[in-house]
């Protein structure tokens, strides 16, 4: 019988939960098979990348809206760093409402636009505001959609080589609320595309990768579910530099998935002491996502210590690239740089959500039946721009 996180697809589906659910297990998978179609399109991703890269005064501006946004949070500290080049994460919905505060009208500028439909208001607002006030502007569509908005805008343009649209693999279109294969398959395909990676070390990195995270959502589905089945009404995910942009990803999933009963935080390592700290309580799980970089590293055990000294928190745990035979240390075993751990940061985060919306008697596929709050956003008016 064919089981998903230790589930049956028929007590799933009497649940609520086979979307979500399968689409957190197939995500291994998933990485492979973007693997192969970036491979099928490297002549043509090259042809129109590499002009583009060439140019030591591009700007990348990474864009979304919620998880899509966070993703570029988390990818563009470490381009900037392996890359050297001036890489920006700005959400849809601030580019939208001030356009001029995150667009410079002369820097050629290359827009990657993560989005899971395509059809999001803010989606196809922002580029139609870049190309009105970017002189220089150049498109990479990442979408799990290959019919959307954004396509058809696409499909207007007058200079095809000033837009390319790479669709994530199949099934990465999320049926669940929540984002789980899109973003991480969007992040990996940044990652591929941007970084200053041969195509063996990629491919190696991703094979690594995606057996690992195979291996947790096995090994990790009776952690996530005891802590999940405990009273925590708070959750804070803090880590630094990339894991920033994924504690950010970690608590909207929590804040999702649970349909905001449970309140969330998220912080960086150094940051959670200035004030944030003070939304730790006995009722909190506190998750710390560790780096791989012995200099960070040292920051990260320090804050871990000190919580655990507090004993304010109800749990607190780490998730790290090394070995630990503490309890509360979960290991990875992972050799890879930061990069490559946010995927199974990012799979452990979502099992949590997924438990713990199921502990609280909701559908993890709809949390929100009554429509409040939607898959693709509804009800956001597009305004007009006119140019100072």
């Amino acid at each position: 019988m064919q089981k998903y996180l230790n589930y049956s697809l028929d007590w799933l589906e009497q649940h609520g939960a086979q979307h979500t659910a399968k689409e957190i297990c197939q995500q291994p998978q998933i990485w492979r098979n973007l693997l192969q179609i970036i491979s099928q399109q490297q002549s043509q991703l090259q042809s129109f990348l590499q002009p583009l890269l060439s140019d030591p005064n591009l700007e990348i501006i990474l864009t979304g809206a919620g998880s899509s946004a966070f993703g570029g949070v988390a990818l563009a500290p470490w381009l900037r760093e392996q890359t050297h080049r001036n890489v920006h994460a700005y959400a849809t919905t601030e580019i939208v409402t001030n356009p001029q505060q995150y667009l410079s009208p002369n820097k050629k500028t290359l827009i990657v636009s993560f989005a899971r439909s395509g059809n999001s208001p803010e989606s196809v607002a922002a580029v139609k505001l870049a190309d009105q006030i970017v002189s220089d502007c150049y498109h990479l569509f990442l979408t799990c959609n290959p019919t959307c908005a954004l396509t058809e805008y696409m499909a207007k343009e007058n200079n095809p080589k000033r837009i390319f649209h790479l669709v994530m693999p199949e099934g990465t279109h999320d049926l669940s609320f929540a984002m789980t294969s899109s973003i991480s398959s969007m992040m990996l395909a940044t990652l591929l595309l941007l970084d200053k990676l041969d195509l063996e070390k990629a491919h190696n990195a991703v094979m690594e990768i995606a057996s690992i995270c195979e291996d947790k959502l096995s090994s990790w589905q009776s952690i996530t579910k005891q802590l999940a089945s405990k009273e925590h009404d708070r959750v804070i995910y803090v880590g630094s530099s990339c894991f920033t942009g994924i504690a950010q990803e970690s608590a909207l999933k929590i804040l999702e998935l649970t349909a905001g009963k449970v309140a969330t935080r998220f912080d960086s390592i150094l940051g959670l002491r200035h004030g944030p700290k003070f939304m730790v309580d006995t009722k909190s799980l506190v998750v710390c996502f560790f780096s791989s970089e012995p200099y960070v590293h040292q920051y990260d055990i320090d804050l871990f210590n000190e919580l655990v000294h507090d004993k304010i928190a109800s749990d607190v745990i780490a998730l790290t690239s090394q070995e630990s035979i503490d309890q509360q240390i979960l290991s990875v075993d992972c050799k890879l740089p930061d990069c490559w751990l946010i995927f199974p940061y990012l799979v452990f985060a979502q099992m949590l959500a997924f438990e713990k919306s199921l502990h609280l008697g909701l559908t993890p596929d709809n949390p929100c039946p009554t429509g409040e709050v939607n898959r693709v956003v509804k009800g956001v008016n597009i305004y007009p721009f006119n140019k100072n």
